[in-house]
């Protein structure tokens, strides 16, 4: 672990404690536990300067670390609508040597900063208290709840259609010292940040993962990415305001601000994503008037396995935009459904494979770090879901950002979405928590990183073998579902006398005539008319079987060759 001399500790830990100071005198919402925190490190380590004894600076936490960390803690006692003990979760002294984030209460909208939360689940707080009977809250007795047993099978790793063994949860596990969660609990009303026991699994799963580099980090769930974005719109942008996001994107995405007033700038990109000098360009040369509205705020990307493109940041791209981030005093919404699928380098066909992780601490080096891990101030909400990863319909997943942003977010929450459903909560803490543990959960990484580079190498091998490739490009996925394939309409017989939307629609209706259905290019588009005459279509190889994707590329081939005129392949080959 990296260590420091006593007055070197002190100033990096005392280098926030003036700002900090000054801002909390001039009346900007810092509380007081922030001052009083850096007073009891300031008096901790203004030491003479003689004195030259070594600190140690807390390591990132280990998936060995956390059963220490448990026990120093404490046992977890959380029953119905329990408030969650986070700065617990994480650690009560892992993350003192950091800088706290910087304050965003300034860019929230009125909305944000005006909801007050729900004054009922305000009181939940008090039946931690000894002896006492609640009269207070409407909560149906668990009693009347008509399941008194929650049972999922789940299969062997290594033979995912084989089932393994029954994992169950009573209705009174709890009592009945079984477990620290159960029916009468999960189904029952909650917090908006969701079950103490699910978000403390989350809280330790991302600073295992990612480390965040502030102290005053937080986790809260959510019912799924698009809802977290939604929320973060309400939080952040009013109508008018623009938002900044990769030319080809989500359109979920797009879809969500619209309605809400906003409108999306594209920033130009490359084959590993949105592009630092293009974001630092549209950014540098805003035009108010022109764009009828002010310079953004917000930036949206998804910079592993991106939706539509497959591109993924290197680490150095990363750092690039998040230094522009800084420049222009951006906060990043980082959506990451694609990060655990970060799939081994493509060798080729015919090529041998490369070797998988030996180890999970070997597979969480190999993942390109997050911009949650790069954030010294606190300028990223990370949206996560185990939507791919697990399964969509479960509609859980959390945020990671500043206990300030958190704060504001679980308060939307409580009087919107409120948490995840409770069965989702519930089934998703028996197989991580109890079934899994955090080894497992990687161990399950591993293996749909390896399901998924199989399924990428299916397709690519197809598109070598069938594409022709004086009309078609593609660049490899490094992580995600997707496959982007650049056609040259310019060599299509009707491109001097059609549109570019015209030639794509009459290509995308000779594709399903030949049986095979990829989405149109255009439909990604963040801001309509950005895009430099380009034409792609994306494919997914993520659902159907490995013969379906060879099938459908050959149909697909089949389609583009007749479109262009080009002669056909001899022997289906």
């Amino acid at each position: 672990m990296p260590r420091l001399e006593r007055s070197e500790f002190g100033e990096k830990c005392l280098r926030p404690f003036g700002d900090i100071v000054d801002r909390f005198a001039g009346g900007d919402g810092n509380r007081d536990r922030n001052v009083m925190r850096l007073w009891v490190i300031k008096a901790s380590v203004l030491l003479p300067e003689t004195d030259t004894s070594a600190f140690t600076i807390p390591g990132r936490l280990t998936i060995q670390d956390v059963a220490k960390r448990r026990a120093a803690s404490g046992k977890l006692i959380a029953g119905a609508a329990a408030v969650a003990d986070i700065h617990a979760f994480r650690g009560i002294t892992q993350h003192n040597h950091k800088t706290e984030a910087k304050r965003w209460e300034y860019r929230m909208t009125a909305e944000a900063k005006t909801r007050g939360g729900s004054s009922l689940k305000n009181a939940a707080r008090y039946l931690k208290t000894p002896g006492l009977i609640s009269l207070g809250g409407g909560l149906p007795s668990s009693e009347y709840f008509p399941v008194s047993e929650l049972g999922i099978r789940v299969p062997d790793l290594s033979e995912l259609d084989a089932a393994s063994g029954w994992l169950t949860a009573g209705k009174h596990d709890m009592a009945e010292g079984k477990s620290m969660f159960d029916i009468a609990t999960a189904f029952q009303y909650g917090q908006g940040h969701g079950a103490a026991q699910l978000l403390r699994w989350l809280v330790e799963h991302t600073e295992i993962v990612h480390d965040p580099p502030y102290a005053d980090w937080s986790c809260t769930m959510t019912v799924g990415s698009t809802s977290a974005f939604d929320m973060a719109l309400r939080m952040f942008a009013k109508p008018g305001d623009w938002l900044l996001s990769e030319e080809y994107t989500f359109p979920a995405m797009v879809e969500t601000a619209a309605p809400l007033g906003v409108k999306v700038a594209a920033v130009r990109m490359d084959a590993y994503g949105m592009l630092a000098d293009s974001l630092d360009e549209v950014l540098s040369n805003w035009d108010y008037a022109a764009r009828d509205g002010p310079k953004p705020f917000l930036m949206y990307t998804v910079p592993t396995g991106q939706n539509p493109t497959g591109s993924t940041q290197t680490l150095q791209r990363r750092k690039e935009v998040y230094a522009v981030a800084q420049k222009h005093d951006l906060y990043i919404l980082e959506d990451e459904p694609y990060y655990f699928l970060q799939m081994q380098p493509y060798t080729g066909p015919n090529a041998p494979d490369v070797s998988p992780p030996k180890s999970n601490d070997e597979f969480l080096r190999s993942l390109v770090p997050s911009y949650l891990s790069l954030d010294t101030d606190g300028r990223v909400m990370r949206m996560d879901s185990f939507s791919k990863i697990i399964a969509p319909g479960t509609r859980c997943g959390w945020i990671t950002a500043s206990e300030e942003v958190c704060e504001r977010y679980r308060t939307h929450a409580d009087l919107s979405t409120q948490g995840p459903s409770g069965v989702s909560q519930l089934m998703l803490f028996i197989l991580l928590e109890e079934h899994w543990g955090h080894a497992g959960y990687l161990d399950w990484l591993v293996h749909i990183r390896l399901e998924y580079t199989a399924r990428r190498d299916v397709i690519l091998d197809a598109c070598e073998k069938y594409m022709p490739k004086e009309i078609v490009s593609w660049n490899p996925p490094m992580a995600g579902m997707f496959l982007w394939l650049k056609i040259n309409w310019h060599k299509h017989p009707t491109s001097t006398s059609k549109t570019l939307l015209e030639v794509e629609d009459e290509l995308f209706q000779k594709v399903i005539g030949h049986g095979t259905l990829l989405m149109k290019g255009s439909w990604f588009l963040g801001e309509k008319g950005s895009a430099d005459n380009e034409m792609f279509l994306r494919a997914t190889y993520a659902a159907a079987p490995f013969e379906q994707i060879r099938e459908a590329v050959g149909r697909l081939g089949e389609a583009l060759r007749e479109a262009f005129g080009l002669r056909a392949l001899s022997n289906g080959a």
